[in-house]
């Protein structure tokens, strides 16, 4: 029996618009922030190359490591981004970037912004914006308080 060659159409999600957030919007432990921010300085904290031992080898081949702290920032103020291996070269002082599903990461207190795999940096064209250096959120130290409820 013969059936019908009929075409099923295959209804996909419409994509959302990203919704661009400011570096003054940013709180402790939010996550999926989209912006445009310019590199202001870019400094190497930490490089290693692969070590070889016994039980690395086995795993397959491991990539050196490469983080570097970024400075970056928009009209509203300043975050150091923490870039990763391939991401180090995007993050280039100078550069204008659109940094997509990032997230704020906690270290020794101060706000960190990053991007992990699930996210996406982009060098863009240069931004007509002058970028407030006096408003550095990463200089602003939290702690993290217990609430008692009685």
């Amino acid at each position: 029996m013969a059936t019908p060659n009929v075409q099923e159409e295959v209804i996909k999600p419409a994509k959302r618009k990203p919704v661009f957030t400011k570096v003054d919007q940013m709180k402790p432990g939010t996550n999926g922030h989209t912006l445009i921010a310019k590199v202001l300085s870019s400094e190497t904290v930490l490089q290693k190359g692969p070590r070889p031992s016994s039980s690395s080898s086995s795993r397959g081949i491991i990539r050196p490591t490469l983080i570097s702290e970024c400075l970056i920032g928009d009209e509203t103020g300043s975050i150091i981004f923490t870039a990763r291996n391939e991401q180090v070269e995007l993050m280039k002082a100078g550069n204008t970037v659109i940094i997509r599903n990032a997230k704020i990461d906690m270290f020794k207190g101060s706000m960190r912004l990053a991007v992990d795999k699930w996210g996406r940096i982009e060098v863009t064209d240069p931004a007509e914006f002058v970028v407030k250096e006096d408003n550095n959120l990463s200089l602003i130290e939290y702690e993290l308080v217990n609430a008692v409820e009685e």
